[in-house]
């Protein structure tokens, strides 16, 4: 397939997705309040809405499709959700019914970065000089407990993990752009979670994580996790140790379609390589090539993208609450997975396109290009 016929794909992919989202609008609500999915009842999970339409409101951003979107409401909508020191929260989660950890403050902690991360994400793309609530951040400010946090930061779950830190890093980041004046504080934590991750990388891998020597899947975990970490050496301009192992991992990886996540994981790793290191580059674009065919092939009917096509979907860290067969389109899958497609476009054929990438650290954060 030529590059004419790949990019008229990827323009009627874009059409089909614009169209599912708009589908997917919540009824009475404003403008860009979407469900999660076709299979998700409002009225029966109404705090599912929030998930749903910050996915929805990032996906429309990437693919300059916020056009008629009416900021005020939405960001009012999505504040809504937003409690006094900052943290963003899904009605009708109860800790009781979530698990990430055996520690429930570890859980809490987990879901409350997630969700915040996430929202104030989508209240970015749609107004980027609207001020966050950052109070719950400013503990973390102090260096006793910053590291005292990080002693406890598990790498046999890597994944998790490197969530953690992203979250938290977007956070930090956020403050010293609002709150000028913390620059420097902000300054010496970011060289904290430096530290900690200079003397626990695994340098036969690039990633962060134990067993990967001995454990497929867990070097698997460990460069998912591994993802968001690399998001700090990409924001500040460092050099990242051992990128071009990290490089090999992934050119070895099949480019048939994998989970949502497994497969943005991968584009991001190797689209930023191709940035930033000059190592197997020919072999990158080929394999980059060859995985935007496979997720173009794997858009569903209806215009959405699913995450995978069999088991069951569940919002992350809430599992006897809100679920659904996998399988099924949902504002997740599709937003991951537009990822992954307009990195590689835009690797591939730089300026074709203008993608509004995600500023916030976190998935769907890339690096600027450099003229």
């Amino acid at each position: 397939m030529n590059d004419t016929e790949l990019q008229k794909r990827i323009d009627a992919a874009r059409a089909a997705t614009l169209a599912w989202l708009d589908a997917m609008q919540a009824p009475d609500a404003p403008r860009g309040v979407s469900r999660i999915s076709a299979a998700h009842d409002p009225l029966a999970w109404p705090g599912v809405l929030l998930p749903g339409t910050y996915n929805a409101i990032l996906c429309r951003h990437l693919l300059d499709g916020l056009g008629d979107v009416p900021v005020s409401s939405l960001v009012a909508w999505l504040e809504s959700h937003r409690r006094a020191d900052g943290v963003f929260e899904m009605p009708g989660m109860h800790d009781e019914d979530t698990f990430k950890k055996p520690d429930p403050t570890e859980t809490r902690r987990y879901i409350d970065f997630h969700l915040t991360n996430y929202s104030l994400g989508a209240i970015e793309a749609l107004d980027r000089g609207h001020a966050p609530v950052l109070t719950f951040v400013r503990s973390f400010l102090e260096p006793l407990t910053l590291k005292a946090w990080l002693a406890e930061r598990d790498l046999r779950d890597p994944w998790q993990e490197g969530n953690n830190i992203v979250n938290l890093a977007s956070f930090l980041l956020m403050l010293k752009r609002f709150v000028p004046t913390g620059v420097g504080v902000v300054n010496r934590a970011i060289e904290i979670l430096f530290a900690w991750h200079e003397r626990l990388q695994e340098p036969a891998t690039g990633f962060w994580g134990v067993g990967q020597s001995s454990d497929p899947r867990a070097t698997l975990h460990a460069m998912a996790g591994s993802m968001h970490n690399f998001h700090l050496w990409y924001v500040t301009g460092r050099k990242l140790p051992y990128q071009d192992k990290a490089v090999d991992y992934a050119l070895a990886q099949p480019t048939c379609i994998d989970s949502a996540c497994i497969d943005v994981d991968l584009v991001d790793l190797l689209v930023h390589a191709h940035m930033l290191i000059d190592h197997r580059r020919t072999e990158t674009t080929a394999w980059l090539r060859a995985k935007l065919i496979a997720l173009l092939d794997f858009q569903s009917p209806d215009g959405g993208f699913a995450d995978e096509l069999t088991g069951i979907r569940r919002q992350d860290g809430w599992v006897r609450g809100y679920d659904e067969p996998q399988g099924v389109a949902n504002t997740f899958g599709t937003w991951f997975r537009w990822i992954a497609i307009a990195m590689i476009a835009d690797l591939l054929w730089p300026g074709w396109r203008d993608w509004s990438f995600r500023r916030m650290l976190g998935i769907g954060y890339r690096l600027e290009r450099v003229a």
